[in-house]
């Protein structure tokens, strides 16, 4: 069992020496993430550059990670994903000591900004496959720690643009890189210092080479229908809703109201996904999907509030209804891929998972300013947020998706001892379980990762 899986009032408790140290290296390095488009937008444009600088220095890095997070997950199963992570946190470390210097002497060069931004998409699709894995293994209760990453990283959202400019106002947008930098510092530092509990025997994968380990987690993933399924309706959501809202709702807003007011519908927004990471800290749905597809349909609430045109009190609080309904869902379906999906795969299905959540939010970008041009900004908005009910109910329409019942659900709170059974029953193959969890322990990892980690 995952240590710190103990109980506390007939409830598991998460905490524990190491659960608490990455969920500091989370918490910091997201900090730190949040910050850097202030560093940027501020950095290029200060030294020249338009705002077509800017999109292509941050499309640089999101290019890099969708591209290439794949095979950071067979990369994540095959090695220690603890020394990846280590490794992809201290890339980006010197990555961006090296962007604050170039800041710092005032010789700024589009081609080098981008390139560093490049290598931190390539870090990161090393260092994000990983996070999957790792919190099944540290604490028993897999959903009350994705909620409690989900709060620190929604607390620290809220806090790193405001730090970000506080630093750029008294100091330089290369200090802000510096302090970019030390974050990734710090979250290396945390996972040096965790140590990750012994895995149990016999779950140690058979590796048949990396392009036979790839075809593996391409057949796992669409072994399972509730899996790939999830992900191709909210490919949808990606270019209808989500990804037009960003530029458009900034646009509107900026326009109308003011850069205070569009801050403030951001805060909200922050504020909105640490109620729902609160949440789902206590709220435990038997059909988890279900649920979160429930909670899914509040996110209609921040396009529609902006494209109807409402005070800005009212699209502050249509802007905190959809962060939380999106924050408790993001919970439900992490956790979901965590405990229900074999652990010497988690890595490649999650790298799957975050590749396809990705893909489309490009196009939905791209696409914002022609339909606006054709249709007007507030009717791209409104029909984003009635997209937003047709990808809930094309959710709720698949079996697979609706039906999933959580992998806990029949076995009670979680074993008090390392003799204690994980948690979830399910057919003795496992492979392509729609309805449940597969019969490997939860918290295994691979026999080689005990001497690695």
């Amino acid at each position: 069992m995952p240590s710190g899986a103990g109980l506390r009032g007939g409830e598991s408790s998460i905490w524990s020496r190491d659960f608490g140290l990455f969920f500091g290296a989370r918490a910091v390095a997201k900090l730190g993430d949040t910050m850097l488009p202030v560093a940027l937008a501020a950095g290029l444009l200060r030294h020249g550059h338009g705002a077509g600088a800017v999109g292509l220095a941050m499309a640089a890095t999101t290019v890099c990670f969708a591209g290439l997070v794949i095979f950071g997950g067979v990369f994540a199963d095959r090695f220690s994903t603890r020394l990846l992570m280590i490794g992809a946190d201290l890339v980006r470390l010197g990555a961006q000591a090296l962007a604050a210097v170039i800041f710092f002497t005032g010789h700024v060069v589009l081609w080098q900004i981008c390139a560093i931004g490049a290598v931190n998409g390539a870090a990161a699709a090393l260092f994000q496959p990983g996070v999957a894995s790792t919190v099944p293994r540290l604490a028993a209760d897999v959903q009350k720690a994705n909620g409690a990453i989900r709060v620190a990283e929604s607390t620290a959202s809220l806090a790193g643009p405001a730090a970000a400019g506080v630093l750029v106002g008294l100091a330089s947008p290369g200090a802000v890189f510096a302090a970019h930098a030390a974050t990734y510092g710090v979250s290396a530092l945390c996972l040096l210092l965790l140590r990750l509990p012994p895995p149990r025997a016999g779950s140690q994968p058979h590796s048949e080479g990396f392009r036979a380990d790839l075809v593996q987690g391409w057949r796992e993933f669409r072994a399972r229908t509730w899996l790939w399924g999830v992900i191709a309706v909210y490919s949808v959501l990606m270019i209808t809703t989500i990804g037009p809202t960003v530029p458009l709702v900034a646009t509107l807003v900026v326009q109308d109201h003011g850069s205070g007011a569009y801050g403030l519908v951001n805060s909200a927004l922050g504020a909105g996904t640490v109620i729902g990471g609160l949440i789902a800290l206590r709220l435990r749905p038997r059909r988890m999907l279900r649920a979160g597809s429930f909670a899914l349909v509040a996110n209609c609430a921040f396009p529609v509030s902006v494209g109807a045109g409402l005070d800005v009190p009212l699209m502050a609080a249509g802007a905190a209804v959809a962060g939380a309904g999106a924050s408790f869902w993001g919970v439900m379906w992490a956790t979901s891929v965590q405990t229900q999906v074999p652990p010497d795969v988690l890595n490649r299905i999650h790298a799957y998972d975050v590749a396809g959540s990705l893909a489309m939010l490009p196009v939905g970008q791209a696409l914002a300013g022609p339909a606006a041009s054709a249709f007007g900004a507030e009717a791209v908005l409104i029909t984003g947020g009635a997209m937003t009910v047709v990808v809930v109910l094309a959710l709720l329409s698949v079996p697979a998706i609706r039906g999933l019942v959580r992998a806990d659900a029949h076995t009670g709170p979680p074993a008090t001892s390392g003799q204690g059974k994980a948690p979830g029953p399910g057919p003795a193959s496992g492979h392509g379980s729609e309805r449940g969890p597969v019969a490997r322990p939860r918290a295994h990892t691979r026999t080689s990762d005990l001497k690695r980690d």
